[in-house]
């Protein structure tokens, strides 16, 4: 099937571009100018990608991702003039997949919502659900959902991504450059740091305490690894 992306850009002559893009790479385009109304279509349209410009008119970007997410956990790109290193993390610790800013290459644009949609449609995870930790945490790939002490735990498809590669060989480090690889699909010239507020975001969900980590272990210098062994 075709997969459809929801394209969120207030500026007509931008969202005409994108659209045009996306639509010449085989993709299925619905686009909007609101905020409001993209909640409103996202919701009835279920759509496979988000591209979202953060300064919208009426309902602020990452207002929209956040209600967006509460009933879909669609992947998000945010589409953006705020160009700071300290924006680009901001949008990804609110739970952006990747982080595009104006002006773009409407080709590399195209490169990376084709790599978040392969990420998306492909798991990396062993099939059916695997236990780590004596049951502390509980990957289920088929049903691409995670328990952590019993309770399930919602992720991003990026923190998805993130916790599955390390648990594919638990104990085993992966860089950060191994790691935006295997999530994303490929890797631009200064982004590979921005998988560390990804880490952060998940460790929030899984862990007792963010702060002393049980579960996703820092290696210094090295980078991340699953701390637990599978179970059994």
């Amino acid at each position: 099937m075709m997969a459809t992306v929801l394209v969120v850009e207030d500026e007509e002559r931008i969202r005409d571009l994108v659209r045009s893009y996306l639509e010449r790479a085989g993709l299925e385009v619905l686009s909007t100018g609101s905020g409001a109304h993209a909640i409103e279509l996202a919701r009835s349209t279920t759509p496979d990608l988000l591209v979202l410009d953060l300064r919208l008119p009426d309902v602020p970007g990452e207002v929209v991702a956040s209600e967006i997410r509460r009933f879909l956990p669609v992947p998000t790109l945010m589409l953006t003039a705020k160009s700071s290193e300290q924006d680009r993390i901001r949008g990804l610790e609110l739970g952006a997949d990747d982080y595009v800013t104006k002006p773009f290459s409407p080709r590399e644009l195209v490169l990376r919502v084709e790599a978040i949609l392969r990420r998306s449609a492909h798991d990396v995870a062993r099939p059916g659900p695997v236990s780590y930790g004596d049951g502390e945490l509980v990957i289920d790939a088929d049903r691409r959902g995670v328990q952590v002490r019993g309770e399930t735990v919602e992720l991003t498809p990026t923190e998805w991504g993130i916790l599955v590669s390390l648990a594919r060989v638990p104990g085993r480090v992966y860089s950060r450059y191994e790691l935006i690889n295997k999530v994303r699909g490929f890797e631009f010239e200064g982004y590979e740091r921005t998988i560390d507020s990804h880490v952060k975001n998940l460790r929030r969900k899984v862990e007792r305490d963010s702060r002393q980590p049980q579960i996703v272990e820092t290696v210094l210098g090295a980078g991340y690894r699953l701390r637990l062994t599978p179970d059994g």
